[in-house]
Formats: structure tokens, C-alpha cells, sequence
């Protein structure tokens, strides 16, 4: 069973190319993250017509989160991350597919900081956390995946110091998201690839592409009993090559 993960960066403008990257990859799960559209905008029609239902979770020009499944339709258990009844961001949607619990966010940036917009980042990551551990009590085959907006260490980033002031590399920001694994989560990637050099974003400016000057903030985190089936996990990255490509890969991880 192969689930994917997926920052689409505007569901409208990447729509060909999201269909493309599902169409030639055909992962029997796909989580988008930052789909920036209403509710009422996703097109949901277009992707049933090559086989995938949708769940959603959108919001006007920014944030929004999906989870299709390839030949059924995905069960919805819950939207929006609980422990803060004034958060309105469309980041997080929980769904039941198959026998696997599939967990898709959209983590804060958190830039500026230090700043509001820094704090709302981790305090967003200690209720991901009491979520998590609630599944984790569960016992059930659990995947949370999406854009964690965190570079988790210096091996994950092409140059460490070209990010140092920010958000995504501050010691608080990496040590809430070791203390998600440390609650007894797997990321998939970072185990099967432990030298690091694995990247999931290029940002538009700067030639970054080109340059191969990427980082990884994408992850893909496995509970135990999803763990002990991991075959392989991966990026792919010529997606990010193509023509009005998003700034992300999409990643992916197998199971058995």
C-alpha cells in the first residue's frame, strides 16, 4: 500500500500536474497540503473521473488539506486539530482507510520569529502531539503525513546556515517535532535514508531549484504497527521539475 503526500500549492493552478503526478504513480492514498480553495471549489468531479474520492478541508486563498483514496471513498473521523476551539485554519483532516488511519496536516510555518506567528507554531505542534498520543493508545495502523514546516536536522537542508534564523530550524521547533517521535513514531524517510541529503522542497527564488538547494520538511510518521510493514519510502522528485510545478515532491511510503 503505497501513501502519499503531497503540497500541492493551489489545488486550481496545479491541477494538471497533480493529476499527472497520480495518473503515472497511482498511490493508493494521496494527502494534499495547501490546496487554497473553498470547500465548494475543490474539484472533486475531476479527480473522481480517474478513480480517486475526496475528503477536504478547505479555506479561501490559503491552508486547506485533502485526503483522496484511490477506488473508495476515504471515512472522515475528524477536521480540524482538537485543543483549541478559536483555531479556524483548515490544517489537519483524519480519515479511515481501509484498515489504515490516515493523519494529513498542514503544520504552522511559524515565520516570523519570535512573534505570535512563531507561537501559535508550537503550541499547534503540543496539541498535534496530544492527538498523536491518543492514537498512538489506539494501537491502530496510524500514518500522519504533510508538511511539517520543520527541517528536523542539519543533514535535512543543503546548507544549514542559509536557514538558521528561521522558524522551520529554530532548536524549539526540532525539539517539539523529537518529541513526536520520541512518543514512539517512525519517519519513514530519515530511517531508510540516515545519512540525510534528502530533500522535498526547492523554493522558486533563487535558482533553488536548479541548484539542488533543497530541504526536507515533508515527512511521513508510522506508528508501531504500521512501522513493522515499512518496505520503502521515497521522494519523487521530478515532479518538482516540471512545467508550474509546485515548490514541494510529492513523498511517499510503502507498507505491506
Amino acid at each position: 500500500m503505497r501513501i502519499a503526500s503531497f503540497n500541492i500549492n493551489g489545488i486550481k493552478a496545479r491541477l494538471p500536474r497533480l493529476i499527472e503526478w497520480l495518473e503515472e504513480t497511482r498511490p493508493a492514498v494521496a494527502c494534499l497540503q495547501e490546496i487554497k480553495s473553498q470547500d465548494a471549489n475543490f474539484p472533486a468531479d475531476e479527480l473522481e473521473k480517474i478513480g480517486y474520492h475526496a475528503i477536504w478541508h478547505g479555506q479561501k486563498s490559503f491552508n486547506g488539506v485533502a485526503i483522496l483514496a484511490d477506488g473508495t471513498a476515504p471515512v472522515e473521523v475528524l477536521r480540524g486539530l482538537p485543543g483549541d476551539d478559536t483555531d479556524d485554519h483548515a490544517r489537519y483532516i483524519e480519515a479511515d482507510v481501509g484498515n489504515v488511519r490516515v493523519v494529513n496536516i498542514y503544520l504552522p510555518n511559524g515565520n516570523p520569529q519570535p512573534g505570535p506567528k512563531f507561537d501559535y507554531k508550537l503550541a499547534w505542534m503540543e496539541r498535534l502531539r496530544q492527538r498523536m498520543k491518543d492514537l498512538l493508545a489506539s494501537e491502530k495502523q496510524v500514518v500522519v503525513v504533510g508538511d511539517f514546516n520543520v527541517v528536523p536536522e542539519d543533514k535535512d537542508i543543503w546548507s544549514p546556515a542559509a536557514l538558521r534564523d528561521d522558524a522551520l530550524m529554530q532548536p524549539a521547533s526540532r525539539d517539539a517535532y523529537m518529541r513526536l517521535l520520541h512518543e514512539g513514531w517512525t519517519d519513514a524517510i530519515d530511517t531508510l535514508n540516515p545519512r540525510g541529503g534528502i530533500w522535498t522542497f526547492w523554493d522558486y527564488q533563487a535558482g533553488a531549484w536548479q541548484r539542488d538547494h533543497g530541504f526536507r520538511i515533508d515527512h511521513l510518521l508510522l506508528s508501531p504497527e504500521c512501522a513493522d510493514g515499512l518496505r520503502a519510502a521515497g521522494v519523487d522528485k521530478d515532479y518538482r521539475g516540471r512545467e508550474k510545478a509546485s515548490d514541494h515532491a510529492p513523498v511517499w511510503v510503502e507498507l505491506a
